[in-house]
């Protein structure tokens, strides 16, 4: 790390390189994306003096003893501090140091009793009966063997990843990515890094191709070798598909990668004819989307092999000669139309009685329409109609909130999709053609949040002559995942029949949110004046915007509407970033409604503080968690933290206990306020809209209509009128680059 002596001045002047030794007490502030961490050190002098020290922490736990290389400066408000430039861990050698350290809960399985006992009994020699005879921890009055060996394999777990974290810290690798990249290969960690860093990016969560290119220099891999501009291509690749597309034009995917990589178009090129060859990409001419000459599209192989297989299984579906509800296509419909009313009470209206019957003949169809227009009403009757002639039903949708609204609208059990196929770890489904589901009606409720690899797992799964219900809203916000399947079901030329529900029922028409969803969806302004359930606190400044959402969150609806903050108010920002952003958001919103107290146990992670009563969000797939995996959106709440064994609990909305080991909080978000986007999905009874001019780029019709939708009784937006009129003039840009409407068409080779 190039470790300088503690007065040596630097060329050019400037403060002279310093050396800090002490105890970190406690981190008050930590940036997760570039690492700037603010901490309190004691340093011995006593008197409870702390030191304030800033830069770049990552890493280090409180509890540690550091060793820290940095400068000498003031802060006009702060006084006193140390700019760190790197620094190392040590071990400590008074009792006191190493009853705090172990007491830190930095070792699974010690908390501060345990670790009491343990240094009254062995003194200064402690670490060293650790390190070299932990059998002896056994003799400490109620250790027995099997918290000793946990305490001895965690020590050594501790150990290698000190000495991964010590060789990743020159090259900026944060901590929670360290302990990654052990957990993935083990003892041969700082091998691959060394040697194949671009694997990285590959294998682990959280290493992007940005990260693993900065190890790759670090170690000395050049900036022109082929194999860092094949890794660049697919990474350019995955960037697209992170933002939903499920192929790139090669013009297109060529001119990012150069860009990216700043080497010369001909490496590129090149490298990219080697990829398709060693079929680590797939490429192929698809029509133009917007009706030029055909482009060449450049996939990621799981996204075409999923694009090829999901459309040759929704027309095997249509096309198929086998009928498992055969008996619909002789129905007197009629007499089985007055049955239902008499059932339910109500008549269909026309389009809606054509939507039954086409859910019932044909074997794939689409039900789409907005808020109001009485999908659920018609997926209720097309559910009863099949269980009166006992049909197996069953009931699905992306995520747990959307079951359980399916399930208490069609009186049926419903359940998330992953659950249905019976996800394994590594995302296989126990049922697929293979194995199918055993139903002769498939309802599929949101289904605009379906991605390209969830719908093509899903429809491999339905068997042959079983019916298929597509149900959404194709004017929300497509999937977070690559694809836009519900559009491209519905696109021009598609075999897929469909019906669009359009007429609002008398009685939506008297809720202010239904009629404002309308409004915006056709461009005119919501109506903010003058309705029970629906307001607009206006409010120019985009910070002080940020400071009058949480007022209302917190204070204002529970007192007028007497709701709970925590779980009937859901924040949807149009943006993470920003003063008005979900990422600040969350921070205020957690002191507001779940504020420290000296009873409630804690964990800081990163720039974050977990707290019990938090309310948090899952952000990323995990196939390897809870019965059927965890996946990115679901949301729970924080009903246990354990600092002794470092884990804390999530009750999810599907009612499962998830456990997350400390070194996974990098999986959880907190979710008093989320992204629009994260929300699909979800309905809350109140939704709380910041809309600033800070989120300008990504004001757009279809963000705040899917925001607005998600809300059952009340909506408040907070921010500028400008900002809101930008809003609802302003149609998203485009389509995403996929092709599943070409292949359905039946143009496809």
């Amino acid at each position: 790390m190039g470790a300088r002596g503690s007065g040596e001045s630097l060329p050019g002047g400037g403060a002279a390189l310093a050396v800090v030794e002490g105890v970190l007490e406690r981190i008050t502030y930590a940036n997760e994306d570039n690492g700037y961490t603010v901490g309190r050190v004691d340093t011995g002098r006593g008197a409870g003096d702390l030191l304030t020290v800033v830069g770049s922490l990552l890493g280090a736990q409180p509890g540690e003893s550091l060793r820290m290389e940095g400068r000498w400066g003031s802060h006009s408000q702060y006084g006193k501090q140390f700019t760190v430039e790197n620094y190392t861990t040590v071990l400590p050698a008074t009792i006191q140091g190493i009853r705090r350290y172990l007491g830190s809960g930095l070792i699974k399985g010690i908390g501060p009793r345990i670790a009491d006992r343990i240094v009254e009994h062995f003194g200064t020699d402690t670490l060293d009966v650790i390190e070299q005879e932990p059998k002896r921890l056994v003799e400490v009055p109620g250790l027995g063997p099997k918290r000793t060996k946990l305490i001895g394999a965690a020590w050594e777990e501790q150990k290698a990843i000190k000495e991964v974290m010590v060789f990743l810290q020159g090259v900026g690798v944060s901590t929670s990515i360290a302990v990654r990249i052990y957990k993935k290969y083990g003892d041969s960690s700082i091998s691959v890094v060394k040697n194949q860093p671009y694997r990285l990016a590959a294998d682990v969560w959280g290493i992007g191709f940005l990260t693993a290119d900065r190890i790759a220099q670090a170690v000395g891999i050049p900036h022109d070798s082929p194999e860092r501009a094949k890794a660049g291509l697919q990474y350019a690749l995955s960037q697209a598909t992170d933002n939903g597309n499920c192929f790139l034009p090669e013009e297109r995917l060529l001119s990012d990668a150069v860009k990216l990589l700043q080497v010369d178009a001909g490496l590129v090129i090149d490298c990219l004819g080697e990829l398709v060859e060693e079929e680590g990409v797939v490429r192929e001419a698809v029509p133009d989307p917007e009706g030029g000459e055909p482009i060449r599209a450049v996939y990621l192989v799981p996204f075409h092999r999923a694009e090829v297989s999901l459309s040759g299984s929704l027309l095997r579906l249509l096309r198929g000669p086998e009928d498992r509800m055969a008996a619909f296509q002789d129905v007197e419909w009629p007499t089985a139309l007055s049955w239902l009313a008499g059932r339910t009470g109500a008549d269909l209206a026309p389009e809606q009685q054509q939507a039954v019957r086409l859910a019932l003949t044909e074997k794939v169809a689409v039900l789409t329409g907005g808020p109001g227009c009485g999908k659920s009403f018609t997926v209720r009757s097309v559910v009863a109609l099949a269980q009166a002639k006992k049909a197996k039903v069953v009931l699905a949708a992306p995520t747990g909130r959307a079951a359980k609204r399916l399930a208490e609208l069609t009186g049926a059990e419903a359940s998330t999709v992953h659950r249905l196929l019976e996800l394994k770890p590594g995302g296989d489904a126990a049922y697929d053609r293979d194995r199918p589901l055993d139903a002769d009606l498939v309802v599929v409720d949101e289904a605009s949040m379906l991605d390209l690899l969830l719908a093509n797992k899903l429809v491999k799964a339905v068997p042959p002559g079983a019916h298929l219900l597509f149900v959404g809203d194709v004017d929300q916000l497509p999937s977070v995942g690559a694809g836009e399947v519900l559009r491209d079901l519905l696109a021009e030329g598609s075999p897929v029949p469909a019906v669009r529900l359009t007429r609002i029922f008398r009685q939506a028409q008297q809720s202010g949110v239904v009629t404002n969803a309308h409004r915006i969806n056709t461009g005119l302004a919501p109506i903010t004046q003058g309705l029970p359930d629906f307001f607009l606190f206006a409010e120019e400044d985009t910070e002080e915007a940020g400071r009058l959402t949480v007022d209302v969150v917190a204070r204002r609806i529970p007192q007028k509407f007497g709701l709970d903050p925590r779980r009937d108010i859901q924040v949807l920002a149009p943006m993470h970033r920003g003063p008005a952003g979900a990422g600040v958001l969350n921070g205020l919103l957690q002191q507001a409604v779940t504020p420290a107290r000296p009873d409630l146990p804690e964990r800081r992670f990163g720039g974050r503080t977990f707290r019990v009563g938090d309310k948090v969000t899952q952000i990323r797939n995990n196939y390897e968690k809870g019965a059927n995996g965890v996946f990115n959106g679901t949301v729970g709440v924080v009903t246990s933290l354990d600092t002794v064994e470092q884990r804390l609990t999530v009750l999810t909305d599907e009612d499962e206990e998830i456990p997350y080991d400390f070194d996974e909080l990098d999986e959880l978000a907190h979710a008093y306020a989320v992204t629009i986007h994260r929300s699909q999905g979800s309905e809350y009874p109140a939704v709380v809209i910041p809309v600033t001019t800070g989120a300008w780029m990504m004001l757009q019709r279809n963000l705040l209509y899917t925001a607005v939708t998600r809300a059952k009784k009340l909506v408040v937006l907070v921010g500028s009128r400008r900002a809101l009129g930008q809003a609802v003039r302003t149609v998203s840009a485009g389509r995403r680059f996929t092709a599943l409407d070409h292949r359905l068409s039946g143009h496809a080779r």
